[in-house]
């Protein structure tokens, strides 16, 4: 038994018919209660089953074929890069091809930086939306580029989403001030002083190494701070 006051008097709750009230709902829902728990496990199952039977060797198989299109992205042909040649796979194809695997999510990070620096803004951000990276320095990237795309099409509020995002996956001190900059600027171009200041005191003030800081005090007396 348990008690609790009620109206300045002590009134006396039931614990134990509480429990059996409990008792008594998974008694009259048991067989509901057991087949939601044999899905559950065959799911958990299937999940398990489809990540190391096929998910696993199929990244593997994935990242055997980006070497070739990875070694002329470096020296600059971005065209074999992107299509490959009659011997070896482009970054297009490993990104349709093994789109659900990590393989998959980097050549669409390629794909979409490629895209980008040939001026087709929209099938860029289609392949960098599909580069769900979680490495700090790639993911910032990849999500600032998105933020580039949508400054060339004139969407500035998309733009500005996109660098708060990359800011926001990772504070190192190579992407943090770039996109905290390209921020503020589009702040600056929607009218929004007091946050592109707050941006702009920012870079001074954590990341005052940085090369966007070098001249970070100009920016601030063009937005009043």
């Amino acid at each position: 038994m348990a008690k609790k006051k009620k109206d300045g008097e002590e009134t006396i709750v039931d614990v134990q018919s509480a429990y059996s009230k409990t008792e008594q709902y998974v008694e009259d829902n048991s067989k509901v209660i057991l087949i939601i728990g044999a899905i559950l496990v065959v799911l958990f199952a299937g999940y398990f089953a489809v990540t190391r039977l096929y998910l696993q060797p199929k990244n593997e198989e994935g990242m055997e074929l980006l070497w070739k299109a990875e070694y002329w992205f470096e020296i600059d042909s971005l065209e074999k890069a992107l299509y490959g040649d009659e011997s070896y796979y482009g970054f297009e194809y490993i990104a349709e091809e093994y789109g659900n695997t990590q393989a998959g999510e980097l050549a669409s990070y390629y794909t979409g930086i490629i895209y980008m620096e040939a001026g087709d803004f929209d099938r860029a951000i289609y392949y960098l939306e599909r580069a769900d990276l979680s490495d700090q320095m790639l993911g910032a990237v990849s999500r600032g580029a998105i933020g580039d795309c949508y400054v060339e099409l004139g969407n500035m509020s998309k733009a500005l989403k996109y660098y708060e995002r990359a800011v926001s996956h990772s504070d190192n001190p190579l992407t943090a001030p770039l996109y905290l900059k390209k921020a503020a600027l589009v702040h600056e171009d929607l009218g929004q002083a007091d946050k592109a200041l707050k941006n702009y005191r920012k870079i001074k003030e954590k990341f005052g190494e940085s090369k966007e800081a070098k001249n970070i005090e100009s920016y601030i007396a063009r937005v009043g701070g």
